[in-house]
C-alpha cells in the first residue's frame, strides 16, 4: 500500500519530497485532525484507499513499542513506498550534515531535531557532545517515530535522545522540553525547498523553542533559476496551442476558453538531466531567493530582476534548484543543481559538486511552466522576472521589455487543472488519432447507443458525444466529479453536442446500477483508463477499470463493445544502476547502524534471502542510467470481456544484450481495437506514464543469448496488487 505522509509540517503541503507517489492511496491524518477527533496523543489515524475500488478505511496506529506481526506489516506498507530510503542512501547529504553538525556543536548544549526521521541527525548531535548535553527529537509521523526508537536502541542511543511523537508547534518549553534549545538541526526540505512547511516551522521554533541567536544546521539556503526552451516541456503545459495542429474535431481547449483546462501553477519536481539533449539554455543561472535559517524567516518575499537572454529562443520554462549552506562559514554545501551547472564548483567540496553527485530521487530540480506558447526573446534582450514566495512555495511571472504587464499564472486562471503528463497526453496527435479511430469503429452501425465512460476521461466523454449525436453518454468521473461535469458542459457547444445527451454520475460504477437507465443496457463501455489523482500509482492499479466493468456486468448488452478490451502486462529486463543504488539496503550511515530499517522502508537491494522489495512506480526515463537488456515480453493478459478474476502467468525472458541486470520494468499495453491491432502503450518509450519496477535483491551479470530469466506474475483482484518473482538460469 502506498503512502501519503507528512514528515513534519505546520501547514498542508503541495509538494512532499518524501513521496514516491501522489497523495491518493493513503492519507495521513495529522495531529491537528487528531485533536478534532478527540483522540489520544499516542495514536494517529490514516485513511487507506483500495486502488481498485476507491473504498477507504481508517487505520489506527498506536504508540505501543511492541508490535505484533500485523502491526509490523502495517508499518512496512505505510513506509515502504516513500523516499526515506532513497534519502538515507544519499551519502553526500549524510556526510554534509555530519560535518556541519560536528563543526557547529562544540560542547554540551540542548539540541532540537525537528522532523527527525530515523534519528540520524539526532544521533550525530549526541555523538558530537560525547554523550553529554541534551537532544530532543520531534517526529510527528507515528510509524516513523516508532521506527526511530528501534534505530536508537540498535545504536545504544535511546538514553541520549528524547523522542516526541508530536509536531513541533505542540512542544512546550517547561512541559515536553526542559529549556529552549541552543541548536536546531533539521532536514524538512523538498525539491522546491519550502514545500514541507519549512518557513512556518522555523518561525514557530524561533518564537517558542529556541534561544536568542541560536545555531542552526543547515544555516542558509539559496534558490537559483535558469530560463530554458524545450518542446517537450512546452507540450506538457500548452494544450491550447498543441490542439491547433490536430484536426480531429475535438476541442478540449476551444478558442475563447483558453483558461478552461491547464496545469496547476506550481513548481513541478523533475529530473531535468534526463532532458539535457532537449533543452536549450536561454540565460545564465541567476539567484532568486536567499533564506537565512539562523533568523526568523519572512512568510512572503518578492524580487524583480532583469535577466539577459544569451541566445535567441522561446522561454518555455524556468528550471530551478537550491544550494544548501550547512555551516555558518559556507564551507559545507549541498546542491540540487542539474549536471550542466558548473558555476558552483569552486564553492563546493569535491564530493558534493553537482555534476558529480550521484542520482537520487528524493530531491530533483523544479520546473515552472510559462503559460501559453512561451515568451520569445532575442539575444541580449532582457526578460523581467518577478518571483514570489509564501510559506510553502515559489512562483514566477515573466515579461520582456516593451510589455506593459507581467503575465501572472494563478490557480484561478483554470477551471480544471491536471498534471503536466495528462496535458501532454491530451495534446499528443498519435494518441488522439488512435483513440478516435477505435471509438469510431466501436460506434459504427449503432444508431443510438448508450455509452458509459467508466473513468475520468474528458477526451472520451467529448469524443463519444460529438461522434454520435443520437447517443446517450454517461460518465462516471469518480475523481473529477462536479469539476469534470462543469468542464464538459462549458465546451459542449464548441464540440457540437447537446448536454441533453450527456449525464454524470460522479462516483463508482456500482452507483450507476441504482440509477434509472430507462431499462437500457450499455452498448459501449469506455475508459483510457485514467483516474484523476492516481496518475503516479503502479500501472496495474488502473485495472480499476476491470473492477468497474465487473460491477456493471448486469447492465451490459450482449453485444457490448468494451474499450480497452484487454490489458497486456509487458516486461523488460533492464540495467538500472542509479535506481538500484538509491533503493539498496542500508548498513551503516556515518557509523550509525541502520540495518533494522531495511524491511520497513522497502529496501530492494542487498536483501537476505528470501526477502524481496516491493514494486515501485517510476518514470524510467528520469531514473538516471538505464539500459534495456532484453526484448519486451508479454507476461499475461487481462480480458475485460470477462469479470475481474485472479491471474497468474509465467514467462521466460532471454537476454539480448550483455550487462548487469538490476531488475524488471513492467507496464500495461491497453488494447483499444483488437481487430485492427490498435493499442496504447504505457512503457518507457511513452514518457507520460510511470512504469512499475521490481528491483533485484542482488544485481546479476548476464550475457546475450546465453542467459535467461523466468518471470512469475500473479494478480490479486481483492487488493489490486501484482506479485512478481524472478529466477535466473543458463540456456
Amino acid at each position: 500500500m502506498h503512502s501519503f505522509l507528512v514528515k513534519h509540517s505546520l501547514v498542508p503541503s503541495p509538494l512532499l519530497s518524501r513521496l514516491c507517489l501522489p497523495p491518493l492511496p493513503v492519507i495521513v491524518v495529522s495531529d491537528l485532525l487528531r485533536r478534532t477527533m478527540a483522540s489520544s496523543s499516542a495514536r494517529s489515524f490514516q485513511l487507506r484507499l483500495n486502488p481498485l475500488t476507491g473504498d477507504s478505511e481508517w487505520v489506527v496506529i498506536d504508540e505501543e513499542e511492541e508490535e505484533d506481526l500485523v502491526q509490523r506489516e502495517q508499518s512496512k506498507s505505510l513506509l515502504a513506498t516513500t523516499s526515506y530510503l532513497d534519502m538515507l542512501n544519499d551519502g553526500c547529504r549524510n556526510r554534509a550534515f555530519r560535518l556541519a553538525i560536528e563543526k557547529t556543536i562544540t560542547g554540551p548544549c540542548h539540541v532540537l531535531d525537528i522532523g527527525a526521521g530515523t534519528g540520524l541527525l539526532s544521533m550525530m548531535a549526541a555523538r558530537a557532545m560525547g554523550g553529554q548535553g541534551e537532544v530532543s527529537a520531534c517526529e510527528s509521523y507515528l510509524p516513523m517515530g516508532k521506527l526511530m526508537r528501534r534505530v536508537l536502541r540498535a545504536n545504544g542511543m535511546d538514553k541520549n535522545v528524547r523522542v516526541f511523537h508530536k509536531r513541533s508547534d505542540e512542544l512546550r518549553v517547561g512541559v515536553e522540553l526542559n529549556s529552549r534549545a541552543d541548536v536546531l538541526v533539521s532536514e524538512i526540505l523538498d525539491s522546491e525547498l519550502l514545500g514541507e512547511g519549512l518557513i512556518p516551522t522555523l518561525q514557530q521554533a524561533h518564537d517558542m523553542l529556541l534561544v536568542d541567536n541560536p545555531k542552526l544546521v543547515p544555516f542558509r539556503a539559496t534558490t537559483y533559476g535558469q530560463l530554458v526552451e524545450s518542446d517537450f516541456l512546452w507540450k506538457m503545459s500548452d494544450l491550447c496551442n498543441n490542439e491547433v495542429s490536430i484536426s480531429d474535431g475535438v476541442h478540449l481547449v476551444p478558442a475563447g476558453l483558453e483558461g478552461i483546462l491547464g496545469i496547476k501553477p506550481q513548481q513541478h519536481a523533475m529530473h531535468c538531466d534526463a532532458l539535457l539533449e532537449e533543452i536549450r539554455l536561454l540565460s545564465e543561472p541567476f539567484k532568486v531567493f536567499e533564506f537565512d535559517f539562523w533568523k526568523r524567516p519572512d512568510s512572503h518575499g518578492e524580487v524583480v530582476m532583469r535577466i539577459p537572454a544569451t541566445i535567441d529562443g522561446k522561454v518555455h520554462a524556468v528550471v530551478s534548484w537550491w544550494v544548501l549552506q550547512l555551516d555558518y562559514e559556507g564551507s559545507i554545501l549541498y546542491s540540487t543543481a542539474p549536471s550542466w551547472i558548473n558555476s558552483f564548483d569552486a564553492e563546493m567540496p569535491s564530493s558534493c559538486i553537482s555534476g558529480q553527485r550521484d542520482w537520487y530521487d528524493h530531491w530533483r530540480q523544479c520546473v515552472w511552466f510559462i503559460p501559453g506558447g512561451g515568451i520569445s526573446v532575442c539575444k541580449d534582450e532582457h526578460v523581467l522576472l518577478q518571483a514570489f514566495h509564501d510559506d510553502t512555495s515559489v512562483s514566477y511571472s515573466l515579461k520582456v521589455d516593451g510589455q506593459t504587464n507581467f503575465n501572472p499564472y494563478k490557480a484561478e486562471d483554470f477551471n480544471l487543472m491536471l498534471l503536466p503528463e495528462r496535458i501532454a497526453t491530451y495534446g499528443n496527435k498519435e494518441w488522439r488519432m488512435a483513440v478516435l479511430t477505435a471509438v469510431k469503429s466501436a460506434l459504427h452501425g449503432r444508431s443510438s447507443p448508450l455509452c458509459v465512460v467508466a473513468d475520468d476521461s474528458l477526451f472520451l466523454t467529448i469524443l463519444a458525444a460529438s461522434l454520435s449525436k443520437n447517443s446517450l453518454v454517461t460518465s462516471l468521473f469518480p475523481g473529477l466529479q462536479e469539476k469534470g461535469a462543469l468542464y464538459v458542459e462549458t465546451v459542449a457547444d464548441a464540440n457540437g453536442f447537446s448536454m441533453d445527451c450527456v449525464r454524470f454520475v460522479g462516483n463508482r460504477a456500482s452507483h450507476l446500477l441504482k440509477d434509472n437507465l430507462n431499462q437500457r443496457k450499455i452498448d459501449l463501455l469506455l475508459g483510457e483508463p485514467f483516474y484523476h489523482g492516481s496518475e503516479g500509482m503502479l500501472p496495474w492499479h488502473n485495472l480499476r477499470f476491470w473492477k468497474e466493468r465487473t460491477s456493471l456486468d448486469p447492465i451490459l448488452a450482449d453485444d457490448v463493445v468494451i474499450m480497452p478490451g484487454k490489458g497486456i502486462l509487458k516486461v523488460c529486463a533492464m540495467s538500472l544502476p542509479d535506481l538500484w543504488r538509491s533503493r539498496r539496503s542500508l548498513k551503516y550511515i556515518e557509523d550509525f547502524d541502520h540495518t533494522i530499517v531495511n524491511e520497513t522502508l522497502g529496501a530492494c537491494g542487498d536483501l537476505p534471502s528470501p526477502q524481496e522489495g516491493p514494486c515501485l512506480p517510476y518514470f524510467i526515463w528520469q531514473c538516471g542510467e538505464a539500459k534495456e537488456l532484453s526484448e519486451v515480453y508479454s507476461v499475461m493478459e487481462f480480458n475485460f470481456y470477462d469479470p475481474l478474476q485472479a491471474c497468474s502467468e509465467g514467462k521466460k525472458i532471454v537476454f539480448s544484450k550483455h550487462g548487469v541486470c538490476h531488475g524488471f520494468v513492467l507496464w500495461i499495453d491497453w488494447v483499444i481495437d483488437e481487430k485492427n491491432s490498435a493499442f496504447i502503450s504505457t512503457g518507457p518509450v511513452s514518457r507520460y506514464w510511470k512504469q512499475g519496477v521490481k528491483l533485484l535483491s542482488k544485481p546479476v551479470a548476464v550475457k546475450a543469448v546465453e542467459d535467461s530469466a523466468e518471470i512469475e506474475a500473479s494478480f490479486d483482484p481483492s487488493s489490486g496488487e501484482l506479485t512478481v518473482r524472478s529466477s535466473f538460469s543458463k540456456l
